[in-house]
């Protein structure tokens, strides 16, 4: 509900003083007898409004741009973190092929030497 009554309130803000046919006239003046100053002043102001709107536009162009570079940024480190992955499960599974009991028990206890150290250093 809140959402619905900010945009009414930005709509009202950015199209105040202008109708569907153009000028809202005052009570004093007819549409028909609406004085050059008047419509000099609603130009100007539709002016203002459309260099705000080019400007709001420019600067979503630029956050976007910057997204995408963020998220390419991302997928290159994915895709390299997807490479070590890979090479060190291919290391893992050589080492788990050669049926040596020695490697295997170094590896165990490597991990759980690595495990102990990170416990206590998180602790």
């Amino acid at each position: 509900m809140n959402a619905r009554r900010d945009y009414r309130n930005n709509r009202a803000a950015l199209f105040d003083g202008i109708e569907e046919g153009g000028i809202r006239a005052s009570a004093s003046y007819s549409s028909h007898e609406i004085d050059e100053h008047d419509n000099e002043r609603a130009v100007d102001g539709l002016q203002d409004r459309v260099i705000l709107l080019k400007r709001l536009s420019g600067d979503i162009n630029e956050e976007v741009e910057g997204h995408n570079r963020m998220l390419d940024r991302m997928g290159n480190d994915m895709d390299s973190s997807r490479g070590v992955l890979s090479g060190t499960m291919d290391r893992f599974k050589t080492i788990f092929e050669t049926k040596s009991s020695r490697r295997m028990f170094t590896l165990v206890a490597s991990f759980v030497v690595i495990f102990l150290v990170i416990y206590y250093l998180t602790r």
